[in-house]
């Protein structure tokens, strides 16, 4: 953690390399270090929604995920997973299948902002979002994208106090 100043004086490999563990895209986080500095986080979050709405291609992104439902033992997708640790085994075999169903369907990993929500309430929506159009679903992904990095780059800076 560092604050948004520290963050800006970063030199830029190592910018790069803090943006990368909050988005595994190098385009991502190259355009998001090269617009430093910042000042403050909401001007960070601002170019991180912009950088992500400029790529063409989320495959890079969603590399970086595993999916939902997954056994994840460390980093931030194992904490934004928390809600799955005390999964029944049928609520755990029903993700796996609605992940492989959302896969076949859409052509990528189920992406969604876990943080704070139990694993019925992510099964709920995998289920829901089975029924949504591929456009649909693609708005909806980058969303999602969007509030982990969020998420991360929040976690990642803290305040000048």
């Amino acid at each position: 953690m560092t604050s948004t100043a520290a963050f800006d004086a970063l030199p830029r490999p190592d910018a790069v390399a803090a943006l990368v563990a909050v988005c595994s895209s190098v385009t991502w986080a190259d355009r998001v270090a090269a617009g430093r500095p910042y000042g403050d986080l909401d001007s960070l979050l601002a170019a991180a929604d912009a950088a992500l709405a400029d790529l063409d291609d989320l495959t890079g992104p969603l590399a970086g995920h595993p999916r939902i439902g997954e056994r994840v033992h460390s980093g931030s997708s194992a904490k934004e997973q928390a809600g799955m640790a005390g999964a029944s085994e049928q609520v755990r075999a029903a993700m796996a299948e609605g992940n492989a169903e959302y896969e076949r369907r859409f052509g990528h990993v189920y992406l969604v902002c876990a943080s704070g929500r139990t694993a019925d309430e992510l099964l709920a929506v995998l289920q829901d979002r089975l029924g949504n159009t591929a456009e649909e679903e693609a708005a909806r992904t980058r969303s999602e994208l969007a509030a982990i990095n969020r998420l991360r780059l929040t976690g990642l800076i803290v305040q000048d106090r």
